[in-house]
């Protein structure tokens, strides 16, 4: 694939208006960027600093067609976007992620599968569309488990956990498309995140080992710890797959879970991402910068760690008021994304720690 540079100065477009976009923009401004964010949303954390702003639907097309034609390259935030309806942005503007990203990545069905044809192995896993469908996936794959819906749900919603089969009789199923997935044995949880240009150049950062509380993450430490590092060369190699196979321009996320018998694939994200946050202090290009420059068709900066490792905290819900405490640690690096409201579950920010 070819890629023309997109010079500073020009305009970047973001569909999506949270955290991620807010944090994709300040990168771009270090590079002498302009943004235009584009979300359904009146209040936007990414568009308070960005230069320009958009309302409107995922799924408006002459929005969409009018938002492109504003700038010179369209990335995204956000999985969940409708891809169909972003053949109105592509007929005025590049779009790195590419939208086939997104059509595998927001089906879990279709993602699984894909991880498959590439020898990758997922969790034991069913397509569910009854309750008859979901005894057979029980019956086949066993419990516990945990029942999702296919599209949408992130953070743990959209979640069942299935302990028994007679848990199974009880919830009530919502009427949309589901995977039932067998729970998976395993030691820890990390990321591989990798940034690929236009040209095939793939450079990865350390995995970062994560802990999650409620589904929601809460930590990402690098290094990770030995049973994960004995792991992470696999899983890079299934990762590079990912990208080379959806022609990737941009970040890339891959979540394995560390089991005895080596990576078990989870879900990708195609995006920057939350584990990765560390790497604003902790590496020498971010995976925001390096987004950027991926999709402008820039050279890309070194994802190497400037000191020993790094651990990143997420401030959920009421967590970022003790911003006060955070700052007076001259040791922690505090981030917060200018949310109005503090709710539980909600990612108000992150605070990182250099290990030395």
């Amino acid at each position: 694939m070819t890629l023309r540079t997109i010079s500073p100065g020009e305009t970047i477009g973001i569909l999506g208006g949270g955290q991620l976009g807010r944090m994709i923009a300040l990168a771009a401004a270090n590079l002498g960027y302009r943004c235009h964010v584009y979300a359904p949303e009146a209040d936007s954390i990414a568009a308070d600093v960005s230069a320009a702003f958009t309302q409107g639907a995922y799924d408006d097309e002459s929005a969409l067609a009018a938002f492109a034609a504003q700038c010179a390259v369209v990335t995204y935030e956000f999985e969940n976007v409708a891809a169909a309806p972003l053949a109105a942005v592509t007929a005025h503007a590049p779009l790195h992620p590419p939208a086939r990203a997104l059509e595998v990545a927001q089906d879990r069905v279709n993602e699984k599968a894909f991880v498959e044809e590439l020898c990758g192995r997922p969790a034991p896993w069913a397509k569910v569309d009854s309750r008859d469908d979901l005894r057979a996936a029980i019956a086949r794959i066993g419990t516990p488990g945990i029942l999702k819906t296919r599209r949408d749900g992130y953070d743990g919603k959209g979640q069942w956990r299935i302990m028994t089969p007679d848990d199974a009789e009880t919830v009530e199923l919502p009427g949309k498309s589901l995977i039932y997935e067998g729970f998976v044995a395993f030691a820890a949880e990390f990321s591989v995140i990798l940034v690929r240009t236009a040209g095939g150049e793939v450079r990865f950062w350390d995995s970062a080992e994560n802990v999650h509380k409620d589904g929601i993450l809460d930590t990402s430490t690098v290094p990770a710890s030995p049973v994960i590092l004995a792991q992470v060369e696999a899983a890079r190699t299934l990762a590079a797959m990912v990208a080379d196979a959806l022609d990737y321009v941009g970040v890339l996320t891959l979540e394995f879970f560390a089991t005895d018998d080596g990576p078990v694939f989870n879900e990708m994200a195609p995006r920057v991402h939350n584990s990765g946050h560390w790497t604003i202090e902790g590496a020498i290009a971010s995976q925001f910068e390096n987004h950027v420059r991926a999709i402008c068709g820039l050279p890309l900066g070194s994802t190497a760690l400037v000191t020993r490792g790094a651990v990143m905290e997420n401030l959920i819900g009421d967590d970022a008021s003790g911003w006060a405490a955070i700052l007076a640690d001259p040791e922690k690096h505090l981030h917060l994304y200018g949310k109005a409201e503090a709710r539980a579950g909600r990612k108000m920010g992150h605070v990182t720690r250099l290990v030395r």
